[in-house]
């Protein structure tokens, strides 16, 4: 019986041409390797710069709709006000007060009449936290504004966009809810409707 011959089968010879050959090929994969490395960084740079910049013109964009939400609330107090035996005297966009120790307060819109001065604090998409955050502006109103101590002040919301149930709770807590409806505005209250003064 003739053996296959175990024995006899070598491994292939590595040659020193071989292993240069390799090594050729693993720097040139490595280069490879680190360049597409250095391309993907640059290419996050560059998503990160436009992330940045996107940003920044929705915060602006973000600005321009709160003035322009304004600037439809405005007017539509008076004639809103009136509607509810409130007569205004001035309406006035973004008062502001300074407290020492850096305490700080702005009004969207001061609507004022003789007896009654209403707060309204106006956004694009007004929430329930919106609606707790103005209801703290209320409370602190005459320590910042001491010129109405002697006035009621009443507290109003307004909105392009009011969920239902940011309506209901702003109304339970007192305040009117003026809310976009096409090209114009209205109170969500109900005519029986008393605000709470402060």
């Amino acid at each position: 019986m003739t053996g296959t011959g175990w024995g006899k089968i070598m491994p292939q010879e590595i040659t020193l041409d071989d292993i240069w050959k390799l090594f050729q090929e693993t720097d040139r994969q490595m280069k490879e390797t680190d360049q597409r490395m250095k391309e993907t960084d640059r290419q996050m740079k560059e998503t990160d710069r436009k992330i940045k910049e996107i940003s920044m013109q929705i915060g602006k964009l973000g600005g321009r709709l709160g003035e322009f939400v304004e600037s439809m609330i405005a007017p539509a107090c008076e004639t809103l006000f009136a509607e509810r035996g409130i007569p205004i005297h001035r309406v006035s966009p973004r008062v502001k007060a300074k407290l020492d120790g850096g305490r700080h307060m702005e009004i969207d819109l001061l609507v004022v009449n003789s007896d009654t001065v209403s707060l309204v604090e106006v956004k694009s998409k007004l929430t329930v936290e919106d609606v707790q955050d103005h209801i703290r502006k209320m409370e602190e109103f005459k320590e910042f504004f001491p010129e109405y101590a002697n006035r009621k002040v009443i507290g109003a919301v307004a909105g392009m966009v009011v969920d239902e149930n940011v309506i209901r709770f702003a109304i339970k807590r007192g305040l009117f809810v003026m809310v976009q409806s096409g090209d114009s505005v209205h109170i969500a209250n109900e005519a029986s409707f008393v605000p709470h003064t402060w």
